[in-house]
């Protein structure tokens, strides 16, 4: 089975603008990196939230770009979905997170095996000041995030990775559960991540301590 890695959390928000003022009052930061993304008709924010425990992990803040045109498919992470869309607008959630893999086809399919579909591989960039950012994510045609979040999409870095050029910003990411993950997969589930098995656990849940001090984080149930 191959070995997964937390790469980044995705924090999903009506507006940019929205994302970073939460970010402001949550965590005591305001981050600047980032940039759009024209597959997906999205921008984002990112910082790192990299620790002992999760090392070269960042958040990202993610929303639908209103200076984009719409694409032809289905955004990332459930984006397009009414439901949560309407939960996005009661405030910010905690979406999903992404895993960082050495060989996206290969991983792919020893999930989709185990009875988690993470999408086909597609090449996405953007730019940044230190030069263009390349990778591959899987991403579902339906645009669903599996198990409601708490399974990852899967990515594959090119040459660079965005945390090579991040500075500190005094949030680390200090533990965090999935609930729902296959027994059959246990393996593949990165040590430092806890499996949840108690009924109503959310898809996603972790604790980061930042200049606030430390604030819990879950996954609403869609629908929820």
């Amino acid at each position: 089975m191959p070995l997964l890695a937390l790469d980044h959390l995705v924090l999903g928000a009506r507006t940019l603008t929205e994302g970073l003022d939460w970010c402001d009052a949550t965590l005591g930061i305001r981050p600047e990196a980032g940039g759009r993304h024209a597959l997906m008709g999205t921008h984002n924010r990112v910082f790192g939230i990299g620790s002992a425990r999760f090392p070269r992990s960042y958040f990202e803040i993610i929303a639908i770009d209103p200076d984009a045109p719409p694409p032809p498919h289905a955004r990332w992470f459930d984006l397009d979905d009414a439901t949560l869309q309407r939960a996005l607008a009661q405030g910010p959630r905690l979406l999903h997170w992404v895993a960082r893999c050495e060989a996206i086809a290969a991983t792919r399919a020893a999930l989709l095996a185990g009875g988690i579909d993470c999408g086909e591989p597609r090449q996405a960039e953007r730019i940044t000041p230190q030069g263009l950012l390349r990778w591959r994510i899987g991403v579902r045609a339906d645009g669903h995030r599996p198990l409601g979040g708490a399974a990852p999409a899967l990515i594959e870095w090119g040459d660079m990775h965005p945390t090579d050029s991040m500075p500190a910003s005094g949030a680390t990411l200090q533990a965090m559960g999935v609930a729902g993950w296959p027994a059959a997969l246990t393996t593949a589930l990165p040590a430092a991540i806890e499996s949840e098995h108690r009924p109503g656990a959310p898809p996603i849940s972790v604790m980061l301590r930042g200049a606030r001090g430390p604030v819990t984080l879950e996954t609403p149930h869609l629908g929820a």
